[in-house]
Protein backbone atom coordinates (compact mmCIF):
# COMPACT_ATOMS: atom_id res chain seq x y z
CA UNK A 1 0.00 0.00 0.00
CA UNK A 2 2.42 2.48 0.75
CA UNK A 3 4.51 1.74 -2.38
CA UNK A 4 1.54 2.51 -4.52
CA UNK A 5 0.85 5.54 -2.50
CA UNK A 6 4.09 6.70 -3.54
CA UNK A 7 4.07 5.96 -6.90
CA UNK A 8 0.52 7.64 -7.14
CA UNK A 9 2.26 11.07 -5.36
CA UNK A 10 5.25 10.73 -7.51
CA UNK A 11 2.93 10.52 -10.48
CA UNK A 12 0.88 13.44 -9.65
CA UNK A 13 4.09 15.32 -8.57
CA UNK A 14 5.41 14.48 -12.12
CA UNK A 15 2.06 15.11 -14.32
CA UNK A 16 1.96 18.51 -11.87
CA UNK A 17 5.69 19.19 -13.28
CA UNK A 18 4.41 18.59 -17.07
CA UNK A 19 1.43 19.99 -17.16
CA UNK A 20 2.85 23.91 -16.44
CA UNK A 21 6.02 23.24 -18.20
CA UNK A 22 5.03 26.09 -21.61
CA UNK A 23 4.64 24.77 -25.40
CA UNK A 24 6.68 25.40 -27.72
CA UNK A 25 3.72 26.51 -29.46
CA UNK A 26 3.16 29.60 -26.73
CA UNK A 27 6.78 30.42 -26.66
CA UNK A 28 6.84 31.10 -29.68
CA UNK A 29 3.49 33.34 -29.65
CA UNK A 30 5.46 35.03 -26.90
CA UNK A 31 8.16 35.74 -29.28
CA UNK A 32 5.73 36.90 -31.81
CA UNK A 33 4.19 39.30 -29.93
CA UNK A 34 7.52 40.45 -28.19
CA UNK A 35 8.87 41.41 -31.84
CA UNK A 36 11.76 39.05 -30.67
CA UNK A 37 12.90 38.86 -34.13
CA UNK A 38 13.03 42.49 -34.93
CA UNK A 39 14.17 43.43 -31.87
CA UNK A 40 17.52 41.11 -32.70
CA UNK A 41 17.03 43.06 -36.06
CA UNK A 42 17.62 46.14 -34.64
CA UNK A 43 20.34 45.16 -32.53
CA UNK A 44 22.27 44.29 -35.47
CA UNK A 45 21.38 47.25 -37.19
CA UNK A 46 22.88 49.52 -34.43
CA UNK A 47 25.82 47.11 -34.48
CA UNK A 48 27.64 48.61 -37.08
CA UNK A 49 27.28 52.52 -36.67
CA UNK A 50 28.86 51.46 -32.63
CA UNK A 51 31.49 49.23 -34.22
CA UNK A 52 32.68 51.85 -36.79
CA UNK A 53 32.60 54.84 -33.85
CA UNK A 54 34.41 51.93 -31.39
CA UNK A 55 36.81 52.09 -34.19
CA UNK A 56 37.27 56.32 -34.82
CA UNK A 57 37.68 55.90 -30.72
CA UNK A 58 40.17 53.48 -31.58
CA UNK A 59 42.56 56.08 -33.63
CA UNK A 60 42.61 58.07 -30.75
CA UNK A 61 41.36 61.00 -32.69
CA UNK A 62 44.08 60.36 -36.02
CA UNK A 63 42.10 60.70 -39.10
CA UNK A 64 42.37 57.10 -40.97
CA UNK A 65 43.44 57.64 -44.41
CA UNK A 66 41.35 56.59 -46.92
CA UNK A 67 42.95 53.13 -47.40
CA UNK A 68 42.48 52.72 -43.70
CA UNK A 69 39.05 53.96 -43.46
CA UNK A 70 38.23 51.16 -46.67
CA UNK A 71 39.58 48.70 -44.51
CA UNK A 72 37.77 49.59 -41.75
CA UNK A 73 34.46 49.86 -43.19
CA UNK A 74 35.20 46.84 -44.90
CA UNK A 75 35.54 44.77 -41.67
CA UNK A 76 32.82 46.24 -40.55
CA UNK A 77 30.75 45.09 -42.81
CA UNK A 78 31.81 41.88 -42.44
CA UNK A 79 31.79 41.45 -38.86
CA UNK A 80 28.03 42.85 -39.09
CA UNK A 81 27.33 40.13 -41.63
CA UNK A 82 28.94 37.35 -39.63
CA UNK A 83 26.65 38.46 -36.64
CA UNK A 84 23.43 38.88 -38.75
CA UNK A 85 24.49 34.89 -40.03
CA UNK A 86 25.68 33.44 -36.71
CA UNK A 87 23.58 34.73 -34.35
CA UNK A 88 19.95 35.13 -36.36
CA UNK A 89 16.75 34.77 -35.17
CA UNK A 90 16.60 31.25 -37.02
CA UNK A 91 19.48 29.71 -35.36
CA UNK A 92 18.80 31.14 -32.14
CA UNK A 93 15.36 30.36 -31.88
CA UNK A 94 15.51 26.77 -30.86
CA UNK A 95 17.78 27.65 -28.05
CA UNK A 96 15.68 30.79 -26.85
CA UNK A 97 13.03 28.14 -26.80
CA UNK A 98 14.75 25.79 -24.50
CA UNK A 99 15.46 28.92 -22.53
CA UNK A 100 11.93 29.81 -21.95
CA UNK A 101 10.72 26.50 -21.36
CA UNK A 102 13.40 25.74 -18.72
CA UNK A 103 12.63 28.72 -17.09
CA UNK A 104 9.33 29.36 -16.71
CA UNK A 105 5.81 28.04 -16.27
CA UNK A 106 2.92 27.82 -18.72
CA UNK A 107 0.97 30.51 -16.41
CA UNK A 108 4.16 32.94 -17.16
CA UNK A 109 4.49 32.83 -20.72
CA UNK A 110 0.65 32.92 -20.40
CA UNK A 111 0.80 36.17 -18.31
CA UNK A 112 3.44 37.54 -20.20
CA UNK A 113 1.61 37.25 -23.88
CA UNK A 114 -1.17 38.87 -22.25
CA UNK A 115 0.70 42.21 -21.19
CA UNK A 116 2.64 42.36 -24.36
CA UNK A 117 -0.62 42.15 -25.91
CA UNK A 118 -1.76 45.25 -23.78
CA UNK A 119 -1.48 48.73 -24.45
CA UNK A 120 1.13 48.85 -22.10
CA UNK A 121 3.22 46.23 -23.45
CA UNK A 122 2.79 47.40 -26.55
CA UNK A 123 4.61 50.92 -25.43
CA UNK A 124 7.14 48.77 -23.75
CA UNK A 125 7.91 46.98 -26.90
CA UNK A 126 7.69 50.02 -29.17
CA UNK A 127 9.71 51.87 -27.08
CA UNK A 128 12.61 49.35 -26.11
CA UNK A 129 14.90 50.22 -29.63
CA UNK A 130 14.24 53.93 -28.28
CA UNK A 131 15.88 53.00 -24.83
CA UNK A 132 18.48 50.01 -25.84
CA UNK A 133 19.90 52.28 -28.53
CA UNK A 134 20.11 55.52 -25.44
CA UNK A 135 21.68 53.13 -23.05
CA UNK A 136 24.12 52.24 -25.14
CA UNK A 137 25.41 55.48 -26.11
CA UNK A 138 25.22 56.12 -22.48
CA UNK A 139 27.38 53.42 -21.88
CA UNK A 140 29.85 54.58 -24.54
CA UNK A 141 30.11 57.59 -22.96
CA UNK A 142 31.09 56.33 -19.77
CA UNK A 143 33.32 53.43 -21.12
CA UNK A 144 35.36 56.46 -22.57
CA UNK A 145 35.67 58.02 -18.72
CA UNK A 146 36.42 54.34 -17.55
CA UNK A 147 38.80 52.85 -20.02
CA UNK A 148 42.10 55.03 -18.69
CA UNK A 149 41.02 53.31 -15.25
CA UNK A 150 41.11 50.77 -17.21
CA UNK A 151 44.34 51.07 -18.65
CA UNK A 152 46.15 51.25 -15.77
CA UNK A 153 44.86 48.34 -14.13
CA UNK A 154 45.78 46.30 -17.21
CA UNK A 155 49.49 48.24 -17.27
CA UNK A 156 50.13 47.31 -13.18
CA UNK A 157 48.96 43.61 -13.81
CA UNK A 158 51.27 43.20 -17.00
CA UNK A 159 53.96 45.00 -14.60
CA UNK A 160 53.45 42.50 -11.85
CA UNK A 161 53.29 39.41 -13.94
CA UNK A 162 56.63 40.56 -15.69
CA UNK A 163 58.20 40.63 -11.96
CA UNK A 164 57.04 37.34 -11.40
CA UNK A 165 58.97 35.15 -13.18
Amino acid sequence: MKNQLAILVLSVASFSAIADTPTDESIRTLFTVMKAESMLNGVYAALEPAMLDGIAQATAGREPTPEQKRIMDRFSHRFSDLMRTELSWAKMEPTQIRIYRESFEQSEIDGLIEFYRSPAGKGFINKMPVVTRKAMTETQIHMQQVMPKIRVITQDMVKELKSAK
